[in-house]
């Protein structure tokens, strides 16, 4: 182990094949200049913990700001990845820093690979907790091939059919940010352009179709894209989609949930499957209370992750990398 971190054990945790799920690090020593620094040199056992993890908490450092994470983000010297294509409302804060899903602290925000309805996403995401939830608003985590064998082992027609297939993702967007909606992403944000000519061109680069609105929103058709992928680096099948989030979770005024994806043939999926798995996503995934200064790094290959409602004030940040 580096010596400059210290794995602990907390009663959140669970065990998969003796690996506790998530890891944890403490600090040894505690300020933010030693922090970056450890993660700079102890980047080989922390690239490591994660490969085998999935996921890594940061708890009790001394990372008090927006700019203080921004620090630690450049430390890991990831590449930054362009927030394009993705559906939650999102604010630049500092840097490489963003305001997580800003959708009102009332709404569940569902299982889900970041931007897994698109062809480039990120492989990994960092969430810091610059102000401690009142209540609620945890950020449950699950292993994406643990929910793939539950899957494969209960319905393995309707997996082999999304294996076949692929998804299909059906979603209207505004024309500017609708932060009164999970999935209220406008069109002009999602492809960082005013020009629909431009907007276009980006959403085919993604293999996305687009369907003008008289009202100046636009109806986006992604896929078919896959459903299930393969983690080459862990060399085992992961279950990579939105489908239980787009199919319990897209909903408001402009969307129709049961109609935002479908199988990459065009027909519906089964309602009874689709709330069986989220029962599976919820019964193997870990929710950890959130502590002012913690830091989350998630390998978005192999972990799917939701968020809790939750009473204000609560402030996550966020960043997503190549």
């Amino acid at each position: 182990m580096a010596k400059q971190f210290k794995e602990i054990e907390i009663s959140h945790q669970k065990h998969f094949n003796s690996l506790l799920f998530p890891s944890i690090l403490s600090p040894n020593p505690s300020t933010l200049s030693s922090l970056t620094d450890s993660i700079k040199s102890g980047k080989p056992y922390l690239t490591s913990l994660l490969h085998k993890s999935g996921a890594i908490l940061f708890r009790g450092f001394s990372v008090n700001t927006a700019s203080d994470f921004n620090d630690v983000v450049e430390a890991f010297g990831f590449d930054e990845l362009p927030y394009i294509g993705g559906a939650a409302p999102r604010t630049n804060v500092v840097g490489r820093v963003f305001t997580a899903n800003e959708s009102p602290p009332d709404q569940k925000i569902p299982f889900h690979h970041e931007m897994a309805q698109v062809p480039e996403f990120p492989s990994k995401l960092l969430f810091f907790c610059e102000v401690e939830p009142g209540s609620g608003g945890e950020t449950p985590i699950v292993l994406s091939h643990i929910v793939y064998e539950k899957m494969k082992e209960k319905y393995p027609e309707f997996v082999e059919r999304l294996d076949k297939y692929g998804l299909i993702y059906n979603r209207v967007l505004p024309e500017v940010d609708d932060p009164s909606s999970p999935i209220g992403r406008g069109w002009k944000s999602t492809f960082l352009t005013n020009d629909k000519t431009l907007a276009e061109e980006r959403a085919a680069k993604l293999g996305m179709k687009l369907e003008w609105l008289e009202d100046g929103g636009v109806k986006t058709i992604m896929g078919p894209i896959p459903a299930i992928k393969y983690d080459k680096l862990r060399n085992r099948k992961i279950w990579f989609n939105s489908m239980v989030a787009a199919y319990t979770g897209w909903k408001d005024m402009r969307n129709d949930p049961v109609k935002a994806v479908t199988f990459g043939d065009g027909k519906p999926l089964p309602g009874d499957i689709i709330y069986d798995c989220l029962k599976i996503l919820e019964e193997e995934s870990i929710a950890i209370p959130w502590q002012k200064g913690d830091i989350l790094l998630i390998d978005n290959w192999a972990v799917l992750h939701a968020r809790k409602s939750f009473t204000p004030p609560r402030r996550v940040l966020a960043s997503l990398c190549k």
